[in-house]
């Protein structure tokens, strides 16, 4: 009888340490649909995505195709793929999300032929160099996709109940979901990175979609109490703004939902952008997030004595990062 009661005791033991997890999970799962409910009016997530190749070259690094996206049902969505050349099987994968630093022309450009703020090779060539494919989409306003200014953009999706911000993100996920269709690529293996807006993109996307592995985000963690505090809200375009956001969820919360996977912060102490204090008050919050899901080496944060670039030593530390993670 003692073995039964012990044999109990143990199986009930595990159903309430599963039944704790399940629950958690589901929490986790209803504060993603709470923050993706606030990115406006967005088109059908399941709506087939169509894909032009426009082109296909090769250089001494990579293969690239250039695309044309349809996946938003609005306008086209022009994109680099790139892979290492002679590259075979399924490859891990890299969703590179471009910068803003008011270059409407530039987009994913930035990607393929890099930008005078950040390090040389560029990113298409420095990650297929280790091995990784990359996708970049041009944002709305930028690239190929810079017809109409952020202001005209924002005001008209405003009138329709859109959110800028959140018809950018949308574009990103339906570019992961593109991404699942294509045989070389490994989702297993998928990770986010990029610098100023590409690296607040890049913390979006990884809090919403599990798909991702692995976050990188550079020059663009920000507090947004602090930001209002350093009156540096006029230093982020007016695409960053969502709705009664500060309502519902701090820089914090929102990057807690990337726990356990690997996330690696990187800026600069004197970047106006993102505030040292609102760096040590995200830093600590997810450090206990880390902690309280088993994962505390999986965090990092890294404050470089520079302002809002990409540095030599920066850009070694976040392949060093890939290639742990990845």
């Amino acid at each position: 009888m003692k073995k039964l009661s012990l044999f109990f005791s143990i199986l009930f033991l595990l159903l309430s340490c599963s039944t704790s997890k399940n629950s958690s999970s589901g929490k986790m799962n209803d504060e993603r649909k709470k923050l993706y409910s606030l990115l406006g009016k967005l088109p059908e997530r399941n709506r087939p995505i169509k894909v032009q190749l426009i082109s296909k070259e090769e250089t001494d690094d990579l293969i690239i195709e250039r695309l044309m996206l349809d996946i938003n049902g609005l306008e086209l969505v022009p994109a680099y793929f790139t892979k290492p050349k002679n590259s075979s099987g399924k490859l891990p994968v890299v969703l590179f999300d471009h910068s803003h630093f008011g270059q409407y022309n530039v987009g994913k450009d930035e990607f393929l032929f890099g930008r005078k703020e950040m390090q040389s090779p560029p990113y298409a060539i420095a990650l297929a160099r280790k091995g990784y494919a990359g996708l970049c989409i041009d944002s709305w306003a930028f690239g190929k996709r810079a017809g109409r200014s952020e202001q005209d953009i924002f005001k008209d999706m405003l009138w329709k109940g859109q959110v800028m911000w959140g018809m950018m993100v949308y574009d990103n996920l339906r570019a992961l979901d593109y991404l699942e269709s294509r045989e070389d690529v490994d989702m297993k293996r998928v990770a986010t990175m990029g610098m100023s807006m590409g690296s607040t993109m890049a913390w979006w996307l990884s809090a919403l979609d599990e798909r991702i592995k692995v976050c990188v985000d550079l020059c663009c963690l920000t507090d947004f109490d602090e930001l209002i505090k350093e009156n540096g809200l006029s230093l982020h375009g007016i695409y960053y703004y969502v709705p009664d956001l500060r309502t519902h969820f701090t820089t914090s919360q929102i990057n807690a939902l990337i726990a356990p996977r690997p996330h690696f912060g990187l800026a600069g102490r004197y970047d106006p952008l993102t505030p040292v204090k609102g760096l040590e008050k995200i830093d600590s919050a997810l450090k206990e997030a880390y902690k309280a899901a088993g994962a505390p080496d999986a965090w990092k944060l890294k404050i470089y004595p520079v302002a809002h670039i990409e540095t030599e030593e920066m850009r070694k530390d976040i392949l060093d990062f890939l290639e742990k993670w990845l």
